[in-house]
């Protein structure tokens, strides 16, 4: 049959059956990772198997040669120990070169299957150990394994103890663990040396399989061959083994390196978190010369033919087999075996070959007999039948409950992450015990002597990085991925290995959520939820001891106080679930609990600042750098606004800023350090820097919820210096960098706000500002090894001006606003622009109220000149501009309830500038000026701006009635100034009475007495006094007009009506008696005044029962007057407590005393002129009822005339008299009283 080289052969030719060979499956339909697997009834005792091929490098299954009778298996065959497509590499064996003990054959599985790794499989290893382990109670030969921990997963290695110490006598490497196996184990260790007839079965062995794979001369000799060399055997004494496939020599060399390039088809790792490809790390590490033992010069490759996942009952595993597989017609899959007749199977033979099928899913057992060489006959065995054959009877549960046993007494006892651990157990003792050879290793003070520490430190990186790929997916993992990172940094020495370091410490970082500070609890929850992840020791780990007492007593003869644990018989591993009760996996992997947000910050900081060393110090360039001393505070300038410039020097450090901004886009790059662009440790300080800016904001925006301003800005200066230092390193700025910057600089505007409203705390700011901690200190030191980190100065000093902080605000909402112009983010991010130009607009709005109460400010101080100072105007026009570019910010977002707010402040300004205007000229010759008239205008135009910017009072109720209140508020002002300092010299008294008219009905128009608020009695007051001033002019136009009756009636019914709804408005106000007394005695005098117009009695008559009618209805507000004189009597004199916030303002007695006169002289001379004209009356009708008001008068006046005489009466006491005269009138006029 001729050879093929080709990895995808088909099936051999049909002749290849007529020369007794059997037929067999072609590659396809055999090896592929197919689902299927095998349940297997094994004699009578059900035991599930399954097993699935996840990669196989076996060439095509051909059919074997049946050799004939009498063939001599001591001769050798033409192409023995060639190379052959059919036997793989191992056809160039070399007899005498036994396989090589190779320590790390698990971890080239563990690479390649890194998904499997940690979580869903329970062992890895070869299956030669697996065979071993489960063997232990029925053999009396020598157990050595080294045992590791990776998640839940236990990678198990052969660890030959002869070729170890073989080793340590030339290089020294395990010398202390020859010291311990001398001292506890074997005193008298030597090296053993393998018999002649261990030699005289491989070579048969080997002669054998070259007989069997078909053909003369198939095997060409290969080039590369000799450098793949690897024994068809292992060095078990016993006979049991078959050929081995190491792997396949067309496979690429750079397989063992690049786990993501095998044929499992792995994903790729997130560049974001390692640095290039997490496959960089072994080669930039150089691993391989550190695992380079002189006989396996491929490192940690995955040199087994077939890697397969085997379900044996509940235990996953994945095992590596290079057992040589034949079949082909009727016989699918055989594996095939060489046994000398003379020597029956043993039950060692027999698990070792039923194993050896299960494992690799193969159903039939070929078998070839020989007696000294000479082949007898052929035999076939179905792999159920083989625990029943003779001399080899064993029961396959035993073989589970073996299984089971020895996986709980393992992973009780390996706990610890990193730690080897060696189980051992010495020829022909029942007594297995494990050690942790970590713990032993590190009392020698050189952990490093450790070959397995840098591959299992390895592993712990790639198995975190994997599942650190899904983290969206499942979170409940963290925990058990920053447990991997924490025990691979602790294994690694920081100077030989600072990317993996670094990296880690990144992804370490990455496991703590920074953008969701709000949603702390909710984010946590999932992360503390353990399962079968709970595995490994916590960042503190307990002090190392003998946790697992339960394995031996210190009473027993066979206790090793250096083991971790022992069991005691070998027997003991039969017995079912012997060790499953004990089975110890402790929930110490949890994810960290942070119940604060700084809390969280500062455990990633404190992975950034581990990172950043690790790349710090890998960087070469050391002498070109500035010296710094990390433990040295690096000073917090801190400069007094007048050395700064103030907002103009703001100004030219704006426009720096954005020419750097415009630079970035175009990729600049400028390194202190000497970093090449690329570099690995350009990639990893990028990374780390733009999380330790995250951080800072974080803690920045926590502190601020906090009110502690001064933190806060510490916290967004070192988030805007590591920010500044990832500018100066960046090649190419990426949009979402861009971004964080927005909110950062947004998020120092907002606490440049708070500390211009907070200036009376400003000593503790500052002393918050100025601390730091050594964490921040070291991280700063790595950062001005790049940078000077002074691009965001002007946005981060602490300065004791108030209009300097206002600006600084500013400008940061400016800075934020013109970065979201790059790169289109302001499409992108919609909501963070709404944001900053609402922040804008506020902060504009701020600094022109700042202004403008400086503008007020200057004019109330103005005593001497009555001018309008340049300083003032100056002022005026900041505001302004401030205002107008605020409402502009406004408006372009469609705020209309701010925009509103801003015209309405813009209308205050208005009115401060028509104030100032106001003190032009003497005081007596004051006139309301025309500048006056047009500010006042200017201002009624933004308050209409305002009310129609809000649309309906449905928008913002409170706004809406604030500007309606203003606006009635500026109308009423202005009539007000006009009606008191009438222009005369420019305006005809007519007109200047119909403007005061107009503006006091547009003033009323705007102020809603009927809405229930807290504003309605300020409307109450302020229309009873428009109506009051309204019919006061009207009462004034009608006693000096002459002329036009029409007019003057009009004048008439207008100062009545006015006069009426006035009464009746402080009549509802319970504070203004006073006002209530004038209205009502000015309607008197008003029908005094028409009175003296009227020439018959009747009429007079008339009008004085109405005017006494007006006096009688002033008795409300004596009461109210009465009320607040009692309170002010009753009050202790003593008594300093200052009145309640709420109560009435206290009455103004002189102005009392002055209404009080009036009245008794109004109602004195109006009752003597209606007992006159009563008197004098004629009339006949209703003389009953003339007479009883007559009387009534009479009385009434009396009591006056004498109440006024008695000048020592108080003020209570008159108030007290007119009340009951008051009431007098009232009960006198009955029915005949003229209500008018």
């Amino acid at each position: 049959m001729a050879d093929s080289k080709e990895a995808g052969a088909e099936a051999p030719p049909a002749g290849a059956a007529a020369r007794g060979g059997l037929s067999l499956l072609s590659q396809g339909e055999s090896e592929e990772p197919s689902a299927q697997g095998s349940a297997l009834f094994l004699g009578g005792n059900e035991v599930k198997s399954r097993a699935v091929v996840k990669y196989s490098s076996a060439p095509p299954r051909t059919a074997f040669a049946r050799l004939e009778e009498k063939t001599d298996l001591k001769l050798p065959p033409a192409n023995w120990l060639r190379e052959s497509a059919k036997l793989g590499p191992a056809g160039t064996t070399i007899l005498g070169n036994s396989r090589k003990s190779k320590p790390f054959s698990s971890f080239g599985m563990a690479y390649d299957f890194i998904d499997s790794v940690g979580n869903d499989v329970d062992v890895v290893s070869d299956s030669e150990n697996i065979k071993k382990l489960l063997k232990i109670p029925y053999s009396k030969s020598h157990v050595s394994m080294a045992v590791h921990r990776i998640g839940r997963t236990l990678l198990l290695d052969e660890l030959d103890i002869q070729e170890l110490f073989m080793r340590s006598s030339q290089t020294g490497d395990w010398t202390w663990l020859k010291e311990f196996y001398q001292r506890l184990i074997d005193q008298k260790w030597q090296r053993k040396k393998k018999s002649k007839e261990h030699w005289y079965q491989k070579a048969i062995l080997s002669k054998f399989l070259y007989y069997s794979i078909n053909g003369d001369g198939a095997a060409q000799p290969v080039p590369s061959a000799t450098e793949q060399q690897e024994s068809s055997s292992s060095d078990q004494t016993n006979d049991s083994d078959g050929a081995s496939w190491p792997a396949p020599f067309e496979m690429p060399s750079s397989v063992s390196e690049d786990p993501s390039a095998s044929s499992q088809g792995s994903e790729p790792l997130e560049p974001s978190y390692i640095v290039g490809h997490v496959a960089s790390a072994p080669k930039e590490q150089n691993l391989t010369p550190l695992f380079n033992d002189g006989e396996n010069s491929q490192g940690l490759k995955n040199d087994f033919v077939r890697n397969i996942l085997w379900t044996f009952e509940d235990i996953h595993m994945l095992v590596g087999s290079n057992m040589p597989i034949f079949g082909g017609g009727r016989y699918p899959a055989v594996s095939l075996r060489l046994r000398d007749n003379n020597k029956p199977i043993n039950v060692l033979t027999g698990i070792d070959y039923w194993l050896d099928n299960l494992i690799c899913n193969v159903p039939e057992l070929v078998m070839c007999f020989h007696v000294n060489g000479i082949v007898q006959k052929y035999e076939m065995i179905k792999t159920e039948e083989i625990p029943n054959l003779e001399n080899s009877n064993f029961s396959t549960k035993v073989i589970k409950d073996i299984a089971q046993n020895i996986l709980s007494f393992l992973k009780s006892n390996c706990t610890k992450e990193g730690h080897t651990y060696w189980l051992f157990k010495a020829s022909g003792s029942d007594i297995v015990k494990l050690y942790d050879l970590t713990t032993l290793c590190e009392e020698t003070e050189d952990k490093y002597q450790n070959p397995f520490t840098m591959p299992v430190a390895i592993l712990l990186y790639k198995v975190a990085c994997n599942m650190m790929m899904k983290k969206n997916q499942n979170k409940k993992h963290y925990g058990t991925v920053r447990t991997l990172l924490l025990n691979c940094v602790k294994l690694l020495d920081k100077s030989r290995h600072p990317q993996i370091i670094a990296s880690a410490n990144y992804m370490l970082s990455e496991l703590f959520q920074l953008d969701e500070p709000k949603k702390e609890e909710s984010s946590e929850s999932p992360l503390n939820e353990n399962s079968d992840e709970s595995y490994s020791e916590e960042e503190e780990e307990m002090p190392d001891s003998d946790e697992n007492g339960s394995y031996s007593t210190s009473s027993d003869p066979s206790d090793d106080n250096k083991a971790v644990a022992i069991i005691k018989s070998v027997g003991e591993l039969s017995v079912p679930e012997k060790y499953k009760s004990i089975h110890q996996i402790r929930p110490s992997c949890a994810f960290p609990v942070c119940h604060d947000t700084e809390e969280r910050c500062r455990l990633v900081l404190s992975y950034v600042l581990e990172g950043l060393k690790s790349v710090d110090s890998s960087i070469k360039k050391e002498s070109d750098l500035p010296a710094a001393d990390p433990n040295t505070p690096i000073p917090l300038k801190y400069e007094d606004e007048s050395t700064r410039g103030g907002p103009e020097g703001l100004e030219k450090q704006m426009a720096l800023f954005l020419d750097k901004m415009g630079s970035l886009q175009k990729g600049n790059y400028s390194s202190q350090s000497g970093m090449i662009p690329g570099s690995w440790q350009h990639k990893m300080k990028l990374q780390l820097i733009l999380k330790s800016s995250k951080a800072y904001y974080v803690l920045s925006d926590a502190a601020m919820s906090l009110q502690k301003y001064g933190r806060a800005l510490r916290y967004i200066k070192l988030a805007l210096q590591s920010h500044d230092t990832y500018c100066c390193l960046c090649t190419n700025m990426l949009s979402e960098v861009l971004l964080f910057l927005s909110q950062y600089l947004t998020l120092c505007g907002d606490i440049q706000l708070m500390l211009a409203q907070n200036a009376s705390n400003r000593a503790a700011h500052l002393e918050e500002f100025n601390y730091q901690t050594k964490e921040d200190q070291e991280i700063l030191h790595s950062l001005h090894r790049e940078s000077s980190c002074q691009g965001f100065a002007w946005a981060t000093d602490l300065s004791t001006d108030l209009e300097s902080q206002l600006s600084v605000s500013c400008k940061c909402y400016e800075a934020a606003n013109e970065i979201l112009q790059f790169s289109d983010l302001k499409s992108q991010n919609p909501e963070h622009y709404v944001q900053v130009l609402k922040r804008m607009g506020n902060i504009r709005n701020e600094i022109g109220v700042f202004y403008m109460n400086q503008a007020a400010a200057l004019q109330s101080e103005r005593l001497v000149s009555k001018t309008v100072s340049t300083a003032e105007q100056q002022l005026w026009k900041k505001s302004f501009s401030c205002f107008e570019k605020g409402i502009h910010n406004f408006e372009s977002i469609d705020d209309a309830t701010n925009a509103a707010l801003l015209l309405c402040n813009t209308g205050r300004l208005m009115r401060i500038c028509a104030q100032a205007h106001c003190g032009a000229g003497d005081e007596f010759k004051r006139e309301f000026s025309p500048e006056e008239g047009l500010y006042y205008n200017k201002a009624v135009d933004y308050y209409l701006k305002a009310l129609r910017s809000l649309g309906t009072r449905d928008i913002h109720p409170a706004v809406w009635d604030s500007v309606n209140w203003e606006l009635s508020t500026t109308y009423f002002t202005m009539a007000t100034l006009q009606q008191d300092y009438a222009p005369l010299s420019r305006k005809a008294q007519e007109q200047i009475e119909k403007e005061v008219s107009e503006a006091m009905m547009k003033s009323l128009k705007y102020c809603d007495v009927d809405s229930v608020s807290a504003r309605q009695p300020l409307c109450q007051y302020r229309a009873a006094t428009i109506h009051h001033r309204l019919a006061s002019m009207y009462h004034s136009c009608l006693r000096n007009q002459v002329g036009d009756e029409q007019l003057r009636k009009q004048h008439r019914v207008l100062a009545d009506l006015h006069y009426s709804k006035a009464g009746k408005l402080f009549q509802l106000l319970k504070d203004a008696p006073c006002e209530l007394l004038r209205v009502q005695l000015e309607r008197v005098a008003f029908a005094e005044f028409q009175m003296t117009s009227q020439n018959s009695n009747v009429g007079k008559l008339k009008t004085l029962s109405g005017a006494l009618d007006i006096m009688v209805r002033t008795k409300h507000a004596f009461q109210l007057i009465r009320k607040e004189l009692v309170e002010e009597f009753e009050q202790p004199k003593s008594e300093e407590t200052p009145p309640a916030a709420d109560s009435s303002p206290s009455l103004n007695r002189e102005e009392v005393t002055k209404l009080l006169s009036i009245f008794e002289s109004r109602l004195s001379f109006l009752l003597l002129q209606s007992i006159k004209l009563l008197s004098s009356t004629k009339k006949k009708t209703s003389i009953l009822d003339e007479d009883i008001v007559l009387k009534t008068n009479k009385q009434v006046y009396s009591q006056l005339l004498r109440a006024t005489a008695n000048k020592n009466a108080s003020l209570l006491e008159r108030v007290d008299l007119l009340i009951h005269l008051l009431d007098q009138l009232a009960c006198g006029r009955g029915s005949s009283a003229v209500v008018q």
